[in-house]
C-alpha cells in the first residue's frame, strides 16, 4: 500500500511540475515499430522516480497486447545487487497520431504520466525516454553493459535536450545476479 501511495505522489508531483514549463516540448522520434520495441531494456542511467532511487539491475519489459495496451514489468533490486526484488506493473497506451513515439504510462488509476521516446537507435538497442517537464529521464539499453564513452555520449545527448543532470545517475548493473530472479508470470 505504501508503494502505491508513493507512486500516486510521484505522479501528482510530475503532473504539477509539468505545468508552466517555459522550455519547448522535447522532440519525439519520427516513429516506433512497437513489435521491435517490445522486450527487455536494461536501465543504464536515469533521473529516478522516488520508488526507484536506489535501484540496481533494473530491467523494464514491454509486452504489446492484442487490444493495443502495453503491459510493462519493471523489476530491480533495491539498495544493492543482493537487495529485495521490487516489481512494478504499469500499463501504457500509445497516444493516437504520435507514430507510437508518445505513450501515456499509468502506474495507478486515474493518473497518466508522459512517456516520450526522445531518442531510439536505428538498431533498437538504445533508447532515451524523456518527459517534456524534464523532471525524469531514462537511458536504457538491450544490454546491461555500456561503455563509459557511450554512456557519456548519451548523457550529453540528454543534457542537449535541456535536462539539468544534477540528479542523473548511472544505475548499477552487474550480471549474472547472485540470486536468480523468479520467472515473470505474465
Amino acid at each position: 500500500m505504501f508503494q502505491k501511495i508513493l507512486l500516486v505522489i510521484a505522479c501528482v508531483v510530475s503532473i504539477a511540475c509539468s505545468v508552466g514549463q517555459s522550455q519547448p516540448p522535447l522532440p519525439a522520434v519520427e516513429s516506433v515499430d512497437l513489435q521491435r520495441f517490445m522486450g527487455a531494456w536494461h536501465v543504464i542511467g536515469f533521473i529516478p522516480l522516488y520508488p526507484e532511487k536506489d535501484a540496481y539491475n533494473g530491467i523494464e519489459r514491454y509486452r504489446l497486447d492484442e487490444d493495443g495496451q502495453i503491459h510493462t514489468t519493471y523489476r530491480f533490486r533495491e539498495g544493492s545487487f543482493d537487495g529485495e526484488l521490487k516489481t512494478y506493473h504499469p500499463t501504457a497506451t500509445v497516444v493516437e497520431g504520435s507514430n507510437n513515439a508518445l505513450w501515456e504510462m499509468q502506474f495507478l488509476w486515474p493518473f497518466n504520466a508522459e512517456y516520450r521516446i526522445a531518442y531510439l537507435s536505428k538498431d533498437y538497442q538504445t533508447v532515451i525516454v524523456a518527459r517534456t517537464a524534464r523532471d525524469y529521464v531514462w537511458l536504457m539499453s538491450r544490454s546491461p553493459n555500456m561503455t563509459d564513452s557511450d554512456y557519456q555520449h548519451y548523457k550529453k545527448k540528454i543534457a542537449d535536450m535541456g535536462y539539468d543532470l544534477t540528479d542523473f545517475k548511472r544505475q548499477p548493473q552487474r550480471w549474472p545476479e547472485s540470486r536468480a530472479r523468479p520467472p515473470l508470470n505474465e
